[in-house]
């Protein structure tokens, strides 16, 4: 059971003393918590008392009521009031009137309760300021890892863009002193592998801009009946240089019009996705099957490759961002690790899914089966 600290400030011993009774044989159970809610009520008699008390341990709940002796319970709120959300209070009165309800709510008083009030009012009332109070922590703690989520994609981000970043750096600093003399092709190779890492860039850039896209929602969509055959045949035909530079063949199978509802620039996403990896970490004189065919009411996407393949661990953590295996055997190709991660979230946007089988030495086979949008 969970306890929630509660402080009841009243000048009226009875009426302390009656609500800790009330709310300490109270339970609350709220709808999406397991556990039990219960309340270890302290009280104060004045507004000085309650401010001293509330400074030494800050309660959950605070019961304050409106007219105290030397100082009101609005004072009281002012002085104590924060923004932390880590505190919800509820203000008790016999002068209950319109005006006084409102001065309490702008002072942050999240209700309002009558004097004299039944037991079952004032459970009520508690329950609602519960419900309130865990909210406002629930939404604190969103916001709380959302920061710490944008902190950590900001840093892996850093840490992928500085490698390339020094590398031209390094280069450019060879160059700019004549470290292999005044003989501009002495530099070709610095110059072509400096060219090599600003491509990395800005593909890593075009797919950044690509996932924050797609996850804001901003993206329009532009959705008709494509011809994925001939989408298909633009993605293949975007690899195929790469390809060609390492003798690596590339089998397409499909029906002559596989019809889908689509956007073509997500399919085309897809595709290139799969097809690009499947040339990049296949081996030299290899080959990659791409097909797709129709399943019932879904088209099934394959790319098989006889690449390097991985183990299944890698599998495992292959769809998160910035997630690039990393070995000997990897360790020369480059990559911004966002694009199986792109691939999966718009598989996820025709109700699809994405699956990996692959086996070290041997090659690897993407899945992806996608339902026509709505």
């Amino acid at each position: 059971m969970q306890i929630l600290k509660t402080l009841v400030v009243d000048d009226e011993p009875g009426m302390r003393l009656g609500i800790r009774r009330i709310l300490s044989k109270y339970t609350a159970t709220l709808n999406d918590e397991d556990d039990e809610i219960g309340f270890e009520v302290d009280l104060a008699e004045s507004g000085e008392e309650a401010i001293e008390k509330i400074s030494a341990n800050r309660p959950d709940v605070l019961i304050l009521d409106y007219k105290l002796p030397t100082m009101s319970g609005l004072e009281v709120l002012d002085k104590v009031k924060t923004d932390d959300s880590e505190m919800v209070t509820i203000m008790i009165t016999a002068y209950a009137s319109l005006e006084t309800a409102v001065s309490a709510i702008k002072r942050g008083a999240f209700d309002f309760l009558a004097k004299p009030f039944e037991p079952d009012e004032l459970k009520k009332t508690v329950y609602k300021a519960v419900q309130n109070l865990y909210l406002a922590r629930h939404v604190r703690q969103l916001e709380r890892e959302k920061h710490q989520v944008r902190f950590q994609f900001i840093s892996v981000l850093g840490h992928e863009l500085k490698a390339p970043i020094n590398a031209v750096e390094g280069y450019l600093n060879i160059m700019n002193d004549k470290v292999a003399g005044n003989d501009i092709n002495a530099y070709n190779e610095m110059i072509l592998r400096s060219q090599v890492r600003i491509k990395g860039m800005r593909k890593m850039i075009a797919d950044l801009l690509d996932l924050t896209r797609i996850e804001s929602g901003q993206k329009k969509r532009e959705l008709s009946e494509q011809n994925l055959a001939g989408i298909a045949k633009l993605a293949i035909e975007t690899v195929q240089p790469s390809a060609d530079e390492r003798n690596i063949s590339i089998k397409f199978t499909a029906n002559d019009s596989i019809q889908m509802v689509c956007d073509p620039g997500e399919i085309e996403i897809v595709f290139n996705n799969l097809l690009t990896n499947a040339v990049k970490y296949n081996k030299g004189n290899g080959s990659v099957d791409f097909n797709i065919h129709k399943e019932e009411d879904r088209i099934k996407i394959t790319v098989s490759d006889t690449g390097i393949g991985m183990s299944k661990e890698d599998c495992d953590r292959l769809f998160n961002e910035f997630v690039r295996i990393k070995n000997a055997k990897t360790r020369e190709i480059l990559g911004s690790g966002l694009g199986l991660s792109i691939l999966k979230k718009i598989a996820a946007m025709y109700n699809g899914t994405v699956n990996v089988e692959s086996t070290p030495d041997v090659g690897t086979t993407f899945t992806v089966m996608l339902h026509s949008a709505t």
